[in-house]
Order: C-alpha cells, then structure tokens, then sequence
C-alpha cells in the first residue's frame, strides 16, 4: 500500500490525478470562516458564504472528474455563526485561539443574515453540490459526547457535524456488510408478518427471508457517537479515525484508491492503508503535509 500527498493548492494539483482513478474522497475541508492555516491562497478565508461555497463547488468538480463513475464522496463540514461586527462570534468562545473565529471574520455579518444568525454552511454547501451534478444521498450526524465547551448562555453547546455522502450517479459502489453494527436488543419471537392482516393490504407483498426476529447485526445508523480525538501536532483539526473507517470501509474495496483533496494531518491516509487501500491526497500547507507523511509512516511520500 501506498500514500502520495501532492503539495499545493488542491484547485491545481487535482488537475494531475487521472479522470476516474479514485475510488471515494473522505474529506474534511476548512470550515468558513473559522481559522487562518498561514498560507495567502487558503480556501476557507472567502469575504461571504457564498463565495465559500463557490470555492467549494469549483474543488468538487474536480473530485468528480477522478471519481470513478460509481464512486462516492464523503463530505464532513460544520457550521458557522454569524459575527456581532465588533467582537468574536459566540458560537466559539473567547478565551481558546482554536475556537475564536479567524479576526477579521468574527466581525463579518454576511448581507442576508443578522448577528448571531447560524450561517447553514453545510446545507447551503449540500444543496450548491446538488445544483452542481452530485446526488445528495445522506446527512449523517456525528454526535461528539465531548465536544469543546461553549460559554454561551442564550443556546445549547454544539456537539454536532454533518457528514455528507455523495454520488456521481443513482448507482454507486457501497459496501452495507461491511459497516453494518451490532444490534442492541434481542428479540427471539418468531416473524408473523406472513400471518398479520396487515400484509392483506392491497398492494403490499408478503413477507419473505428470515423467520425470526434474532439478529446480531443490524445496518449502520445515521447517528454516529464518535468522541473526538487530541492530537500532537500542529494541525488542530483532526478528523478522528473511527469517523472516517466506515466511509473507507462502505465506500471502496481492498486495493482502491481514496482520495483527501485537503490531507491536513493525514487520517484519511492512515485509514486507508490500514484497511489496504491506496491514498492519495493534496495538501496547501507544506507543514502539515510533513506532519502527515511523518504520521501515516512507510510508503508515504510528498511531491
């Protein structure tokens, strides 16, 4: 197995992975708004939402030009609040750099939206990939049991993120089996839906398969309680691995290669050659792409 991470911007250094090569992206891009990675050409840093989205929607075409044509994307983006014009935007907090909103937008209040408005940057962003071409298949919420603390008062703490899945087509590749997780009841009665006047209604089939109730697995919810993970080194954005492992392990077979157009600290890639898959990735900052290579270990290198 094998790991590549291209150093640059990911609206150029895509352009050199061959059309259809990979088969899903797992990705977590930089959140609007939310921090300054250093680098002048960053994607995240844009004057207003949509020209965010816009961005976005520019990086995902080129996602689905190296798509193959049954292959997915896996979309983790979290949300924004709207900035007061004249301190940090509440959503963050005020006392950890990592959690203030980059300076000079916790003073922005986009036109359209009102102080303290919650922005909607994965909605707005799901629907731009959906006007763009993508199927919108699923909003699947990671549900953090420890997320950071927020001093405000007039709402909830955030413990959530939406992570979207994508197609190119109504028919892709998805591996059910491989995802599927442990039921949590036991019911050990028979199935009578074969018997239930119910299955006498116009229209609807009898029942067929499986005679009883007993399962051990059951398929995959949309909820997933993941804590998040530390990490030790410079990147502070760390999508934990038991967040990406089943978008790697549903979206691709052994041997394929997975895609991350924004590597970061590399866990798609340390993922994916854990499961025997191939990794390529892009990344602006050459910092971070070190620390990732430094990471996943053998058989990563930059270019």
């Amino acid at each position: 197995m094998k790991a590549e991470i291209l150093v640059g911007d990911v609206r150029t250094r895509l352009s050199e992975i061959p059309d259809g090569s990979v088969q899903t992206c797992v990705t977590s891009p930089p959140y609007w708004g939310l921090r300054d990675y250093g680098q002048g050409d960053q994607i995240g840093l844009e004057e207003t939402p949509q020209e965010y989205v816009d961005s976005m929607v520019q990086v995902f075409r080129e996602v689905w030009r190296v798509l193959a044509d049954d292959g997915t994307l896996w979309l983790n983006i979290g949300d924004s609040y709207s900035g007061s014009g004249k301190r940090p935007a509440g959503n963050l907090g005020k006392k950890n750099d990592e959690r203030n909103m980059e300076k000079k937008h916790s003073a922005i209040v986009p036109d359209g939206l009102k102080p303290k408005d919650l922005v909607g940057i994965p909605w707005r962003l799901a629907f731009a990939l959906q006007a763009d071409g993508w199927y919108l298949r699923q909003d699947i919420i990671w549900a953090k049991p420890n997320p950071m603390p927020e001093s405000v008062t007039d709402r909830c703490t955030k413990s959530h993120e939406y992570l979207f899945l994508l197609s190119k087509s109504n028919k892709y590749y998805f591996d059910n089996e491989a995802i599927k997780e442990p039921t949590v009841t036991k019911d050990n009665t028979n199935r009578d839906r074969d018997s239930s006047k119910l299955n006498n209604t116009p229209g609807r089939s009898r029942s067929g398969g499986l005679k009883t109730n007993n399962y051990d697995m059951r398929n995959k919810r949309d909820v997933w309680n993941i804590p998040t993970k530390p990490f030790k080194g410079a990147h502070f954005a760390v999508m934990p691995e038991a967040l990406v492992e089943p978008c790697i392990l549903a979206g691709s077979r052994h041997g394929d290669l997975v895609l991350d157009p924004f590597t970061g600290s590399g866990t798609v890639a340390v993922v994916s050659l854990k499961n025997g898959r191939d990794f390529i990735g892009t990344e602006l900052n050459p910092e971070y792409a070190d620390i990732a290579v430094d990471r996943i270990g053998m058989g990563a290198e930059t270019k």
